[in-house]
């Protein structure tokens, strides 16, 4: 009789096996052994995984929130006036760091002194304009801020050897003339902007005092010396290029 069964079970097709064991899994393992395959520290899909995104798999990173207050910054009307007056503070440093101060400590440190001075016109004017914080006492402060800076400069550079005495005569004599010129042309209603000339010779003055401080030698000092002619070209140009263009402004009225 065990033999007719043995026949009987080697005639059942594969299909008809699979019927008679509906709890066996898909790879031939009974559902008690399946899960002994994959230990959980093993396991290919952990549990915590099975029903987590994949997009939320990777952290998510937000944007910076100093960033976005930096971006998003905007200075107050006061701002340009607070670095008009901030350049006018740094005229004494500057004065006591490259007189008094031994070298070359007093020469650089003045130096990046009036580097950081310059740059703060630049930082004003772009504020100002930018955001229409036009006020008088910027118009009054910012310019002679201005000159204040580099007539103390170019004193300072007479007092120690550095430029010619009547180099700087002829610099603030012109910033002297202009400023008078621009008072008559503003009772008569009249606005002097600054021209090419007057910003080229703005830029070679200031280049001129950076390396005059500093006082370096070599090629540096050759082109200290470049410097000088050219800043006492364009100041002169400058000058009478502002004189021609507004000469109206001189005449009376009849």
């Amino acid at each position: 009789m065990a033999e007719n069964n043995d026949v009987f079970e080697n005639q059942v097709p594969e299909e008809t096996k699979d019927a008679f064991h509906p709890e066996q899994t898909e790879d031939g393992f009974p559902p008690e052994q399946a899960e002994d395959r994959f230990p959980p520290e093993s396991h290919p899909f952990p549990e915590e995984d099975k029903d987590t995104p994949l997009e939320a798999s990777a952290p998510v990173r937000e944007p910076s929130k100093e960033r976005s207050s930096l971006k998003n910054w905007t200075p107050g009307p006061k701002f340009p006036n607070q670095l008009t007056i901030a350049r006018i503070c740094m005229i004494p440093l500057f004065v006591i760091l490259l007189l008094w101060v031994p070298k070359p400590a007093g020469n650089i440190l003045s130096m990046i002194v009036f580097i950081v001075a310059s740059l703060t016109d630049t930082l004003d004017g772009h504020i100002a304009r930018k955001y229409h914080y036009v006020t008088t006492f910027g118009k009054f402060m910012d310019p002679l801020a201005d000159k204040l800076l580099v007539c103390s400069a170019l004193i300072c550079l007479v007092d120690l050897g550095r430029i010619e005495s009547w180099i700087v005569i002829i610099i603030i004599a012109r910033e002297f003339i202009i400023s008078g010129f621009r008072l008559v042309a503003v009772e008569k209603g009249v606005v002097i902007a600054a021209n090419y000339w007057g910003k080229v010779k703005t830029v070679l003055q200031m280049l001129m005092v950076i390396l005059m401080t500093a006082n370096f030698g070599g090629f540096l000092g050759v082109m200290t010396q470049i410097l000088k002619w050219l800043a006492l070209a364009f100041t002169v140009i400058s000058l009478v290029s502002y004189l021609l263009q507004n000469r109206s402004v001189l005449k009376d009225e009849t």
